[in-house]
């Protein structure tokens, strides 16, 4: 053991080579053998005598065995450490536990290899004793400060890190444990570190105790203790304490009303005010969460209302309850700021300013009469704070009040806005530009009024010169407002685009402002440079026909500088220069894009050659590890172009199939096998039959990413889509892939997840409308031009039963959404006239029935058409019927359909 304290003892040297050397040093008796490495760190840990440096540094390197940043990597190192024999294992859990509390140091190296070894272990139900024994810790007579603050982090990591249905079951002892360490005490029964600890491990535990906050005398005591914690002199533990509260409040809202007007209210409107910072943002975060919670049950309250049925949760209206206590402190919060704010820096300003317009969303028209007589009063207030305050309040209600009602009230301050652009100080000017923004996006009708636009547009274009981070924030008031424009513009119904709009006039002139504006020196700044592009891609998106040459100059200025930056890429050297060279190629990508969709059909081919060039330049870089970022900007640009080409696109495919494979197999990079799927779902669609010989390749890529375990969830909804779009393309030439495909679908079909998660609901009901619109596109494939005796088409009568069966499993399930509504009714209506009265025992049923009834009422379009016309074909369908065929049995629906 003396040789391997040294060498830790060296991991903290300022002598890099020294340092260099401890570290490989470990590294090699990691690799001889693990188990026996960590074993003698646990005792270099565990004993006492040993130095401080060296104890702290046993301790982080045997968490490193075991913890990493990486999750592939975590689970890696956990079924590695499972593997170890199993008195090996209890060797080490029995050093860590008993070197808890014997550190010199804080926070405990001990208490995170504890929490570390739990956290694998007790999944697996294995060491189930380890909790009982740091409760015993905490709660025992005659336990040490020292102990019980080292326990306490160590529950506290745990609860941080589990599941927590893993340790539901412990949560009793957890909180007992935490409690006790929590409750203050006079004289004190332990020190202020234990309580801080104490209340860290609350904050952390308080997802898995729900079966603790729904018993009142639980509760109680909890809330007791939590609210006490508020009111300790030592910060720490009162933030802590805050936080707990801001947690609860997000997770138990329904329990809180007999606390808010006794202890709630007073504790964070008192923290909203303290001068501490740190504490300012707590009470003013826990207001900002009532805010959400209540945003969330109005429209839980609307949606149940349209469903005839009474909302799960009610809201107890909070915030419109405290709004006339809270304005006025954070109108003051909002005085606080400071010239030289650093954007990055979150404090009670930023946050007071993301609490008002949280409070607007929530509490709509009622906030108006707290805040405008404040707006009125500091305006054109000789202190810059009060300007910069007042103009952020007004800017931060613009949304939520109903917008008529606050139409003449923005009318009337536009003039004291547009010359607010020019304040002498950079935040009013910054603020002032950010509000413009909001009015763009808010109230358009004002921002595009004949009075002010002139004024308006000279304004933000002058300030398109000044510091990036006003600048900035005039790019994206430019972006609102070329929005405004165009929605605002007249349209005829026969044409996609308005022929002109109310900035046509100054088209050309403000595309030129933001070309120059890209080119800054400081265009890095403040995010400066991707603004202006984002401003110069609403430009684009939002043009009029009028301003088409504009367009088509732009498309020429934008190919010119890619292949302008492809050119520089050879010449880099710093990692820093690399870096903003792929951040300049993916922004040109993306404007390359929005200039693309408004190229007419017959200017597309004239410039096609130069963008495949450059884009398969940049593909090229790529794989050479020169721009790993820009393949997903690449591949999504190549999307725009197979949108404009159509069947054009098909003179590039020989050239860019080898990309489009190599972004399939990039499975490890998500963003870049997403744009691959949607690629080859768009050249399907934009290529027809003329696909065909491409297909095998593309068929074998995506079969193999279905079937791959590390291939991201979220892309197979996707490749199922594909399918049906290649069908619809190749037609009866589908049936070579029928087999496998019909064989991925009904596996995707009987998926099912937890119904407790709602990410995973969504993502459910996005994998069923995959395979719903596979199936679709797969029969409409088939079917082809003919009727509905084309031979292909019936090879799919074995499957009907079974997919008519994930129809009514669909219909049956009261979490679908309006869109797998909308593609299960075509499918039905799909079948229906290509099977005709072979379908009637199918949909003649109680789900279907159901299902295109909900559809006929939706308030969707499409989604009432489509249920509809399957209504009227399963009419059609039963009036060709003879009065001499009944119904089929209960048995029918797993018939096959043969004809």
């Amino acid at each position: 053991m003396e040789p391997l304290i040294q060498v830790l003892e060296k991991t903290t040297s300022d002598d890099k080579n020294e340092l260099q050397e401890a570290l490989k040093y470990l590294n090699q008796a990691a690799e001889t053998n693990l188990p026996e490495y960590v074993k003698i760190l646990s005792d270099v840990l565990r004993h006492g005598s040993n130095s401080r440096v060296a104890r702290m540094a046993a301790g982080i390197q045997l968490k490193n065995t075991l913890a990493s940043n990486d999750a592939k990597v975590k689970v890696e190192y956990q079924r590695r450490w499972l593997t170890f024999p199993a008195d090996t294992r209890a060797y080490i859990k029995t050093n860590v536990l008993e070197a808890l509390g014997t550190e010199q140091t804080r926070p405990s190296s001990a208490a995170q290899c504890v929490a570390y070894i739990a956290v694998t272990e007790l999944p697996v139900q294995q060491w189930p004793e380890v909790m009982e024994r740091l409760v015993m810790n905490v709660t025992a007579v005659g336990a040490t400060d020292g102990i019980k603050e080292a326990t306490l982090e160590a529950i506290g990591y745990i609860c941080q890190d589990i599941e927590p249905d893993v340790i539901a079951n412990y949560s009793n002892n957890i909180l007992t444990a935490i409690v006790h360490g929590m409750k203050s005490a006079d004289p004190p029964t332990h020190d202020e570190h234990v309580r801080l600890a104490a209340t860290h491990a609350l904050l952390n535990s308080l997802e898995f105790t729900k079966q603790n906050f729904d018993r009142d005398t639980e509760r109680h005591f909890i809330m007791q203790v939590v609210c006490e914690a508020t009111q300790s002199t030592n910060t720490q533990i009162k933030v802590a304490a805050l936080q707990c509260l801001v947690k609860i409040m997000s997770l138990y809202y329904q329990y809180m009303e007999c606390y808010m007007g006794p202890a709630l209210f007073a504790i964070t409107l008192e923290a909203m005010k303290s001068d501490r910072e740190e504490v300012a943002l707590q009470g003013i975060e826990f207001w900002s969460n009532v805010c959400d919670e209540e945003v969330d049950l109005a429209i839980e309250a609307s949606e149940a209302e349209e469903m005839g049925k009474p909302p799960e949760r009610t809201s107890r209206f909070y915030a419109k309850g405290a709004l006339q206590y809270l304005v006025p402190v954070l109108m003051e919060t909002l005085c606080k700021q400071e010239e030289t704010d650093d954007d990055d820096e979150w404090n009670p300003c930023k946050a007071a300013g993301v609490c008002i317009m949280l409070l607007a969303t929530c509490v709509e028209d009622d906030i108006v009469q707290h805040v405008l007589p404040f707006v009125n009063e500091n305006i054109n207030n000789p202190n810059w704070n009060l300007r910069d305050a007042a103009i952020m309040a007004f800017g931060s209600v613009l949304e939520g009040p109903d917008p008529s009602k606050l139409r003449s009230v923005v009318e009337q301050a536009m003039p004291t806005l547009i010359n607010a652009l020019k304040d002498s100080s950079v935040a009013v000017r910054d603020t002032t530009a950010w509000t413009l923004g909001r009015v763009c996006e808010l109230s358009p009708e004002a921002a595009v009024k004949e009075a002010y636009l002139s004024m308006l547009l000279e304004a933000l274009v002058l300030s398109l010169k000044a510091e990036p981070r006003v600048a900035a924030n005039v790019c994206w008031a430019l972006s609102s407002l070329a929005e405004a424009a165009y929605e605002q513009a007249d349209t005829n119904d026969l044409e996609s685009e308005p022929p002109t709009y109310c900035l046509s006039q100054y088209f050309d002139a403000l595309v030129n402002v933001l070309l120059d504006t890209t080119d800054r020196a400081d265009g890095n700044h403040c995010n400066l440079r991707n603004a202006a592009y984002e401003a110069l891609m609403e430009l684009m998106k939002n043009s009029p026909q009028d301003c088409y040459s504009t367009v088509q100059r732009t498309t020429m200025i934008i190919l010119t500088r890619l292949q302008q930056v492809l050119h520089m890429e050879s010449q880099v050297q710093s990692a820093s220069d690399r870096v903003q060279v792929n951040d300049i190629q993916s922004l040109l990508c993306a404007t390359l894009q929005s200039v693309l969709r408004k190229v007419t059909k017959e200017d597309a081919p004239m410039i096609s050659d130069a963008i495949m060039s450059a884009l398969i330049q940049m593909f090229q870089s790529s794989a050479q590890g020169k721009s790993g970022g820009v393949q997903e900007d690449a591949l999504l640009a190549v999307s725009t172009l197979v949108e404009v080409l159509g069947s054009g696109f098909l003179k590039y495919m020989d050239a860019f199939k080898h990309w489009l494979g190599m972004g399939l197999r990039n499975y490890e990079v998500l963003p870049v096998c997403s744009a691959a799927v949607g690629v080859t779902g768009d050249i399907c669609r934009a290529l027809n039959d003329k696909v065909e010989p491409y297909c095998d390749e593309l068929m074998e890529l995506l079969v193999q990413n279905l079937n791959n375990d590390q291939v991201n969830r979220t892309v197979k909804p996707a490749i199922l889509a594909v399918f049906g779009d290649m069908a619809l393309a190749i037609g009866p030439k589908f049936t070579k892939y029928l087999e496998i495909v019909l064989q991925m679908l009904r596996q995707a079909s009987q998926a099912q997840v937890d119904r407790t998660d709602y990410d995973m609901v969504d993502y459910l009901n996005e994998l069923r409308e995959s395979c719903l619109d596979a199936y679709t596109g797969i029969v409409q494939g088939l079917k082809g031009d003919d009727d509905e005796h084309n031979p292909e088409v019936q090879m799919l009568g074995d499957h009907v039963p079974f997919i008519m069966s994930f129809v009514s499993n669909v219909a049956a399930d009261d979490e679908k959404s309006d869109p797998v509504v909308a593609s299960a009714a075509g499918l039905v209506g799909d079948l229906c006239s290509v099977f005709n009265v072979l379908m009637l025992p199918l949909v003649e049923t109680e789900p279907i029935s159901n299902l295109l009834l909900l559809g006929r009422r939706s308030k969707t379009n499409k989604t009432r058409t489509l249920a509809t016309w399957a209504t009227k074909e399963i009419r059609r369908i039963k009036n060709c019927l003879p009065n001499s065929v009944g119904s089929a049995g209960p048995g029918a629906a797993q018939t096959p359909i043969t004809t």
